[in-house]
């Protein structure tokens, strides 16, 4: 499809991309407004915060279709831009600074593009039957994190990936703190000022990598601090790693960083545990497999080790914890933590293994976390309690529900054939390899992951009928409109993986490459 613009050239179909042409002329405010909305041959980066801006303002009668309609037309256009091959959109920002609005879509970032694009329809449709489907404020706020999403993992200029790393923080921030439960308040200004404070040491390395490029304007475009950041010497890039990752860590998070996380996840209204721990806790990982590892490969030497045990302190810490919990929310933070820490040991092996596997466990985490907040969810609304010892019984009435929770548990769990095996299998093969006793204790942690799985469902929907589960319901049309998808897509995930890892596989070698 033609953007019908003269400030853009459409490349042959050989080399599909988007370029700009000319510098802007007298329509340069249409030609930009324009270009988000053609972004990619549709998809559409500010049509989702658009969107958002008129909910938060307009107050429309019926918030819920008018949001889910468009978050369904984003996943569309996303689904459609993924299939053409190299996608990129380039303008000058700060000209005088060599910063430009630069994006593009690669084998890397195209995964969780898709992943942002699939789960928002799910995580707005999992409002249905609440309170929140009338609330245009709330659905616009998801929608306006979706842009900020969306734009951190486009964005090819380094500033502008922190423009939007940052950005994220603020509808999440206002979900959290407005929707959210007992001592949102306090908990949510933690996570704000921890994660904010974390990207202070993001903003002042990334200044330093962008002074030392060529030229007297210098360049923030990711690929040229590639190769600034390679010259630096071993002491400067430990330095610059450290940084990097501390700002990563707390966003995924990673051991001892993650003292945000529990209370953050607990806290928030599912729909923002949902956008917490599907998304926007990849935007970490993410940081980590775009910047860290091709820019520092002399810090990794130093620090790699270290992280990857740290790593997988994380792993055995969350999973001992999330055995303890009472609280079924709680006791999936405390999961959540556990298999960020096995993608970042992945990621520090700097192999293809490691890094496929951790971009394929980022897609099937986000998909099983959501589906498995969800069925947390229709339990609270319909008991009025997530404690565990008060739940029991709820399969007896409830076949539906049990069948998606389990299947969205045994994800969880890895089993083979469901989607997290893969991820798992290959995150494991690349510690494995690169450390033989890491990968070992690594891999006894998967029993740690089935113990409180397990526990999580036998406590949960099977036993006696309690006194909140004797006139328990299953699930009403709307619920199974969410869950049912989600539980199709772990299955497909287990058995058609070839698909997710053939589309990033090029990119991933590509990047590798940078380290030999």
């Amino acid at each position: 499809m033609s953007l019908g613009l003269s400030a853009f050239s459409l490349a042959s179909a050989s080399n599909t991309s988007l370029s700009l042409a000319s510098p802007f002329n007298e329509n340069e405010f249409l030609a930009f407004c324009c270009a988000g909305f053609c972004l990619f041959e549709n998809v559409f980066l500010l049509f989702p915060l658009l969107l958002g801006a008129g909910l938060l303002l307009a107050k429309a009668s019926k918030p819920f279709g008018i949001a889910l309609a468009g978050s369904i037309i984003e996943a569309i256009a996303i689904a459609y831009a993924l299939g053409t091959e190299s996608l990129q959109f380039s303008q000058a920002w700060l000209p005088e600074a060599g910063i430009s609005f630069t994006l593009w879509v690669d084998g890397i970032n195209g995964v969780l593009i898709g992943l942002t694009g699939l789960l928002i329809p799910f995580i707005i449709g999992s409002t249905t039957n609440s309170d929140k489907s009338e609330n245009a404020s709330y659905l616009g706020l998801i929608l306006s994190m979706q842009s900020a999403l969306l734009g951190a993992f486009l964005a090819k200029d380094a500033f502008l990936f922190y423009f939007f790393f940052e950005a994220s923080l603020l509808p999440i921030y206002f979900l959290a703190a407005q929707y959210g439960g007992e001592n949102r308040t306090a908990i949510t200004f933690k996570f704000f000022v921890y994660t904010l404070f974390g990207s202070l040491f993001l903003l002042i390395a990334l200044i330093y990598v962008y002074l030392r490029t060529p030229g007297q304007t210098h360049s923030a475009d990711i690929e040229t601090l590639y190769l600034t950041a390679r010259n630096l010497s071993a002491e400067h890039q430990g330095f610059l790693f450290l940084a990097f990752f501390i700002a990563f860590a707390i966003k995924m998070p990673v051991f001892p960083f993650h003292t945000w996380q529990p209370d953050t996840y607990t806290t928030s209204p599912v729909q923002g545990s949902m956008l917490l721990g599907g998304i926007m806790l990849k935007m970490g990982t993410y940081g980590m497999i775009r910047l860290v590892i091709p820019m520092f490969p002399l810090g990794i030497t130093q620090w790699g080790l270290t992280v990857s045990v740290l790593s997988i302190i994380g792993i055995i810490y969350g999973s001992v914890i999330a055995i303890q919990q009472k609280d079924a929310k709680r006791l999936l933070a405390y999961s959540s933590f556990a298999h960020v820490g096995l993608m970042a040991a992945g990621i520090m092996t700097q192999s293809v293994d490691g890094i496929q596997g951790a971009l394929y466990q980022m897609l099937s985490h986000g998909i099983n976390l959501v589906g498995l907040f969800f069925v947390i969810e229709v339990i609270e609304r319909r008991t009025k309690t997530r404690e565990l010892a008060q739940l029991g019984g709820i399969t007896q009435s409830s076949y539906v529900l049990t069948v998606a929770f389990i299947v969205l548990s045994l994800g969880s769990v890895a089993l083979p054939l469901t989607n997290g095996f893969i991820g798992e299998f290959l995150l494991l093969k690349s510690v494995f390899d690169q450390e033989m006793y890491l990968g070992i204790i690594a891999g006894i942690t998967i029993i740690l992951g089935a113990v409180y799985t397990l526990r999580l469902i036998q406590k949960t929907i099977f036993g006696n009928v309690s006194k909140v589960t004797k006139s328990f319901e299953d699930l009403v049309l709307g619920e199974k409109l969410v869950l049912i998808p989600l539980i199709i897509l772990v299955i497909i995930g287990g058995l058609f993986p070839q698909y997710v890892l053939t589309f990033s596989a090029a990119s991933v070698e590509k990047l590798v490459a940078l380290l030999n």
